[in-house]
C-alpha cells in the first residue's frame, strides 16, 4: 500500500480507509452448539445422517478455509438418535447453512485459537456445530460468502485473537470477548474478488493432494502385490525363498566412545520421522546410555525394544558413521546372502514384519505387535532369489515414492503460495482490480 492511499488504524496496522471496521458481534450471531464427545462419532453414514463438525477436525483434518460438503468426505455422523430428526424442521434449531462459521473455541496451542472453517454446499445435509466451537451466521448481508472465513484470518486480528485468549495447557476465547474483536470489511466486490482468487488456490490444492492421495493408493497396491510375489514384474519368474530374518544378517557393534566434537551426530529411528534422524545436540553427560554405535550406509538398525513401532531403518549416506545408542541393534546383510538394501528397505515396510496373526481363547483370529527383537528376527520372509528382481522391484517403488514427493512439493508451493495471498489482500497491502460495471 503506497504512502499515498489514505487508511485507517486496526490493532497495530494500517488498511484502506474504505475497509469497514465493525466488531464480529455486529456482523455475526452465534448460533447453538452441541457437546457430543468423539465416542459419539461415526464415520459411517447411518439412518439419521446428522453431520457434526468437531473441533478436532478444524485443527487438523480440514485443511483449507472453505470447508466444501461435495468435496471433503470426513465429516463424521451422529449415532443414531442423539437429536430427532425432524428437529431440523423446526426454524429455531441451529441446523448450518452455507456461509456459517464454525469455530474452534479450544485449542492446545496458541497457533489454532479460534481456527475456523465456512461451510460451503450443505444443500440437504443436516449438519450441526459439535465439541468446542462455535457457530457464527452473519447477520447482514454486507459480507460476501467465501469471505466470511478470511475474516479471522487478518494477521492482526489473529495477534489479538491470541492476546484475549485464555487458559494454560489449553486456550480458549469467549463469545463475549469474540464478539468484540474488530474485523476487516473491505467493499463487497472486493470482499468476493478476494474469494474467488483464494478459492482458485483451494482447487489447485484440493486437485494435488486428490492426486497424491491416488498415487498413495498405486504405491500401496504396488508393495502389497510386488513385495509378497502375487504380482511378478515382467521378465521375472524364478523361485522365492522363505528364510528367516536372522539367517539374513549379522550383528555388526562398531563401539564408539561419545565426542563432545560431535554433539550432532546422534541420531534416532523412528519411521514417523522417516525413519532415521539427527537428534536435537546432546553433550555426553546427557546421554541416558552412554554405549554408543557407530552405523554406515546400508546398515539395518533397529529397536531392541520397540519393533512394533516400526523404529527401524536402512541407514543411508546421509547418515553414514553416524551414532546411535546401544538401544538399537546394528545389522548388516551376511556375505553369502543375496540380499539388497534397497529391496529390504521397502520390504520392511510390510506389517507382516511388525505383526504376527494370534487365536485367542475364544478362537477368534486376532494381530498381535511385535516388541521383541528376539522374536522379530525368528520371523519367516519370503524374498526373490534374484537380485535383479529385487532391484527392479525397488526401482519401480522408488519411482512411485518420487512421484509423490513431487506431488506433495507442488501442494506445499501452492498452501505458502495461498500463504502470501492472503497476507497481502486481506490486509489491502495489495488490492484487486474490480471491475466497475
Amino acid at each position: 500500500m503506497s504512502k499515498q492511499t489514505p487508511t485507517k488504524s486496526l490493532y497495530n496496522s494500517e488498511i484502506p480507509s474504505d475497509w469497514r471496521l465493525p466488531d464480529f458481534g455486529e456482523v455475526f450471531l452465534f448460533l447453538k452448539s452441541f457437546s457430543f464427545s468423539r465416542e459419539q462419532l461415526t464415520n459411517e453414514k447411518t439412518d439419521d445422517e446428522i453431520r457434526n463438525i468437531h473441533y478436532g477436525d478444524i485443527h487438523s483434518t480440514y485443511e483449507n478455509e472453505i470447508l466444501d460438503l461435495d468435496i471433503e468426505r470426513r465429516v463424521p455422523y451422529l449415532t443414531d438418535g442423539l437429536i430427532k430428526k425432524e428437529n431440523f424442521q423446526d426454524e429455531d434449531f441451529p441446523a448450518l447453512q452455507d456461509g456459517d462459521l464454525i469455530i474452534a473455541d479450544a485449542s492446545e496451542d496458541y497457533e489454532g485459537v479460534c481456527n475456523c472453517v465456512e461451510l460451503k454446499n450443505v444443500r440437504n445435509n443436516k449438519v450441526v456445530s459439535g465439541l468446542h466451537t462455535f457457530a457464527a451466521r452473519a447477520e447482514n448481508e454486507n459480507i460476501s460468502l467465501g469471505f466470511r472465513t478470511y475474516v479471522l484470518k487478518h494477521q492482526q486480528v489473529i495477534k489479538e485473537l491470541r492476546r484475549i485468549a485464555t487458559g494454560t495447557s489449553v486456550y480458549g476465547v469467549s463469545k463475549t470477548n469474540l464478539a468484540k474483536v474488530k474485523i476487516a470489511l473491505p467493499p463487497m466486490p472486493e470482499q468476493k474478488a478476494i474469494a474467488q482468487v483464494l478459492t482458485t488456490w483451494d482447487e489447485a490444492i484440493t486437485k494435488t493432494q486428490t492426486l497424491i492421495n491416488q498415487k498413495e493408493l498405486s504405491k500401496k497396491w504396488l508393495m502389497q502385490n510386488l513385495l509378497t510375489g502375487k504380482k511378478r514384474l515382467k521378465g521375472f519368474g524364478g523361485e522365492w525363498k522363505e528364510i528367516k530374518i536372522h539367517q539374513l544378517f549379522k550383528p555388526e557393534n562398531r563401539y564408539v566412545a561419545w565426542d563432545e566434537d560431535e554433539l550432532y551426530n546422534l541420531i534416532s529411528i523412528r519411521r514417523r520421522n522417516g525413519g532415521a534422524f539427527f537428534r536435537e545436540p546432546l553433550f555426553g553427560y546427557q546421554i541416558g546410555v552412554k554405549k554408543l554405535k557407530e552405523v554406515i550406509e546400508n546398515d539395518f538398525v533397529i529397536s531392541k525394544r520397540q519393533v512394533s513401532h516400526g523404529a527401524w531403518a536402512v541407514i543411508d549416506s546421509l547418515f553414514n558413521h553416524a551414532k546411535v545408542s546401544d538401544e538399537y541393534n546394528c545389522l548388516v546383510i551376511k556375505d553369502n546372502v543375496m540380499l539388497t538394501p534397497e529391496f529390504w528397505n521397502w520390504y520392511c515396510q510390510l506389517p507382516i514384519l511388525t505383526h504376527y496373526a494370534n487365536i485367542d481363547s475364544d478362537g477368534v483370529h486376532i494381530e498381535k505387535s511385535i516388541f521383541d527383537f528376539n522374536l522379530f528376527k525368528r520371523r519367516d520372509v519370503i524374498i526373490p532369489i534374484s537380485i535383479e528382481e529385487q532391484t527392479a522391484i525397488a526401482q519401480v517403488l522408488q519411482a512411485a515414492d518420487k512421484e509423490i514427493n513431487l506431488l506433495k512439493a507442488k501442494a506445499e508451493k501452492l498452501r505458502e503460495q495461498k500463504k502470501g495471498l492472503m497476507q497481502m489482500l486481506l490486509t489491502g497491502k495489495q488490492r484487486l482490480n474490480i471491475s466497475k460495471k
